[in-house]
């Protein structure tokens, strides 16, 4: 499981591995207070998206498309929370105030799809090229 939390909310518990999913230290906050796993800095949108994004519900959409193509090109940013998530549960830290148009949403959408597929040690390709995984 992969949810949601803002940097500004106690942690818990139940929040399982937290990771600190955004660019930039959320103002405020101390690093005992968030008590993250690790600042993923990386998995953050480039600097030039998230100027460009604005949080503009308008652009959510084209968001969230350049946003998942910088991720495909940095698998290496994101593939610690899908391993920490097929261990158990995940929680993604962020700080901006929309709660539903943010690279945390995003991100967790991306994540859930990489997520359910096998890692890659455990696909196999068959003679008709279809992936499949080792049994």
């Amino acid at each position: 499981m992969i949810a949601l939390k803002r940097a500004y909310d106690s942690a818990s518990r139940a929040d399982g591995t937290r990771f600190l999913v955004e660019r930039l230290w959320p103002r405020g906050v101390s690093k005992a207070k968030l008590r993250v796993a690790a600042w993923l800095k990386e998995v953050g949108p480039s600097t030039e998206l998230r100027k460009w994004f604005g949080h503009d519900p308008e652009k959510w959409s084209e968001f969230r498309r350049r946003y998942f193509r910088e991720l495909d090109s940095r698998p290496e940013a994101w593939q610690p929370i899908v391993s920490a998530a097929r261990r158990g549960r995940v929680t993604l830290v962020y700080s901006s105030h929309d709660t539903q148009h943010n690279n945390a949403v995003a991100l967790q959408e991306y994540v859930r799809t990489k997520a359910r597929r096998p890692p890659p040690s455990t696909r196999v390709v068959t003679a008709h090229g279809k992936p499949r995984s080792k049994r």
